[in-house]
């Protein structure tokens, strides 16, 4: 649809709509306030924003949801990046006694980027992405949501696009939240394997016996492997990949399996997973995981070169995301002037509510007509999770602390008949 094709330009005329009728405030609200953990966790993160012209404007906080919703609607960001929870305002970080301010809790999260593997795609590079490249993105999230979630126990995990080429993931449970700088960067080099700059030629060395992660991750590769590696990016036909010198390598279409030749004699016998694993398994920055005070682009965000909205991934239906099928702010608010039978009727009713509620009810009504709906679905859902979770913890204390109770009133019986 041409009138969707999005222009840069319009921004400044799309944004201020985009925020006041269809960013999902109330969600995103409830999820950064975890049910009211604590008293001062909301109104303690930090917000970044990047306004028009590129002007940063780093520690924003926000004591509610109406304060945050005012404030992006006036300042409009072309960027909102979300930071860490700290032991005071962020707004007021010069006015607390040096040294005090300090960054307390954060999301576990991972940043990858389809520009860090350029030396082994042949259809794109830099920051352009297809259909094909994007299989890289979607090997990563099936290795790394398993491993978050069976080797370190992990359940909330929301996976979101970045809105141009690449993923974020944040981890989300209590525990994760309160990672050391020390345990998030020992989870980062556990889940790191490709290591090397770009005179490395050999980015993947493995060593005996491989580690059940390794072999975890290789079940996923070679699902992925000959259709991204083989034939989609043809890396046997192609001069520009290298390998080692001392390496022949071949690939079975019939077994689907690589085959490597070496004619050196240190440590070859796995150099055919290694190749495997080079070509396809995530590669992380790790900085961005291993900091507490560490900014990450917020889900919701719209990206500024591309228009499209950075929106949470539906793992469910992972293998058949398209990036190019995510809506971009242009096609939500075409679709927002799309006239709707029912409305006559809904706003009959904002006359028996208050502002903030028919404003609410309002943007709700909004999303739900456009393209952005599925994915605050997808959202909305990550959000019960995560509720019916606190639930059952809050039961489990209250259980635990009953149990005591009556164990402490039998104790209180048997010694007064024992006195009797």
């Amino acid at each position: 649809m041409s009138t969707s094709d999005y222009d840069p330009a319009c921004l400044p005329d799309l944004l201020p709509l985009y925020y006041r009728r269809l960013f999902p405030f109330s969600q995103y609200y409830r999820w950064l306030s975890y049910g009211g953990v604590s008293k001062n966790y909301f109104q303690n993160r930090e917000f970044s924003f990047t306004l028009k012209d590129d002007i940063y404007v780093r520690y924003q906080s926000f004591t509610t949801q109406n304060e945050l919703e005012k404030e992006m609607q006036k300042m409009v960001p072309y960027k909102i990046d979300i930071g860490a929870v700290y032991s005071h305002r962020p707004s007021q970080h010069n006015a607390v006694k040096s040294g005090t301010f300090q960054a307390l809790e954060k999301e576990l999260v991972f940043d990858i980027d389809m520009t860090d593997y350029d030396d082994v795609r042949r259809c794109c590079s830099a920051a352009d992405i297809c259909s094909k490249c994007w299989t890289l993105m979607t090997i990563a999230i099936r290795i790394l949501d398993r491993a978050l979630r069976e080797d370190f126990g992990f359940h909330h995990l929301l996976w979101v696009y970045s809105g141009r080429r690449g993923v974020h993931c944040w981890v989300c449970d209590d525990a994760a939240r309160k990672l050391s700088v020390a345990a998030r960067s020992a989870v980062a080099e556990y889940l790191s394997l490709v290591k090397g700059g770009e005179e490395t030629v050999r980015k993947v060395v493995l060593s005996d016996p491989i580690h059940p992660f390794i072999n975890h991750s290789l079940s996923v590769v070679e699902r992925y492997f000959q259709q991204y590696a083989i034939v989609d990016q043809d890396i046997l036909g192609s001069k520009e990949i290298k390998f080692h010198n001392s390496l022949s390598v071949s690939y079975d279409l019939h077994f689907s399996c690589v085959s490597v030749k070496s004619n050196s004699k240190k440590g070859g016998q796995y150099f055919d997973k290694e190749i495997m694993l080079q070509y396809c398994y995530p590669r992380l920055d790790v900085n961005v995981s291993k900091g507490v005070n560490h900014l990450l682009k917020s889900p919701f965000s719209v990206h500024p070169k591309t228009g499209r909205i950075s929106v949470p991934i539906d793992l469910k239906e992972l293998d058949t995301f398209d990036p190019f099928e995510v809506p971009t702010i242009s096609l939500i608010c075409e679709e927002l002037e799309k006239p709707r039978a029912e409305e006559a009727e809904e706003d009959d009713m904002k006359d028996k509510e208050n502002e903030q509620e028919a404003g609410e009810r309002r943007r709700i009504r909004d999303y739900k007509r456009t393209s952005l709906a599925k994915y605050v679905k997808v959202f909305d859902r990550f959000l019960e999770a995560m509720a019916r979770s606190r639930k059952g913890e809050m039961l489990k204390k209250s259980g635990e602390i009953e149990k005591d109770s009556v164990f402490h009133i039998h104790l209180i019986l048997a010694f007064t008949l024992q006195m009797d």
